[in-house]
């Protein structure tokens, strides 16, 4: 089970904006998607959070844009859980773009753990905090991207 999340995608003409770059809510549906993804990866697939009762839901999302992204560019996007507190956790989101490994978006989402049947914030338990390893080293991080972008060099 990845304690970082990795997806690997081109970005299609359909996520540019007027201004010929990435329109901003694309990102907020990525993040999305990826935590979505590593969740799975983690065994908390949308039939185990149903069969618990339990669910998550955004308190709120920060995004820092660094640098355009355009149509055609190869993009890693990384998730991995950054804390965990008592009912809530903290997400981090890092686009990078593949040629060169620059950052274009930089997020973070904090995210509520609730009882699915009344919509209230309820304590984490062990089994989802097990799942979710918190990763706060920014080195792991690199190194991840740096791997990720020697493998794909190497198969050309």
């Amino acid at each position: 089970m990845p304690r970082i999340q990795v997806e690997r995608f081109t970005i299609d003409h359909s996520s540019i904006d007027l201004n010929g770059h990435v329109n901003n809510q694309e990102y907020v549906r990525w993040m999305q998607d990826i935590a979505m993804a590593h969740s799975d990866q983690q065994g908390w697939t949308t039939d185990r959070y149903v069969a618990t009762k339990t669910t998550w839901v955004i308190r709120s999302h920060f995004i820092e844009y660094i640098r355009p992204a355009f149509a055609g560019d190869e993009i890693l996007a990384l998730t991995w859980v950054a804390g965990i507190e008592t009912q809530s956790s903290r997400r981090k989101t890092r686009f990078v773009r593949a040629r060169d490994g620059k950052t274009v978006v930089e997020a973070e989402t904090a995210w509520v753990y609730c009882d699915a049947t009344n919509g209230r914030p309820t304590d984490i338990t062990y089994e989802v905090r097990e799942a979710f390893p918190v990763v706060s080293d920014e080195a792991e991080i690199k190194t991840e991207i740096e791997e990720i972008r020697e493998a794909m060099s190497a198969l050309g």
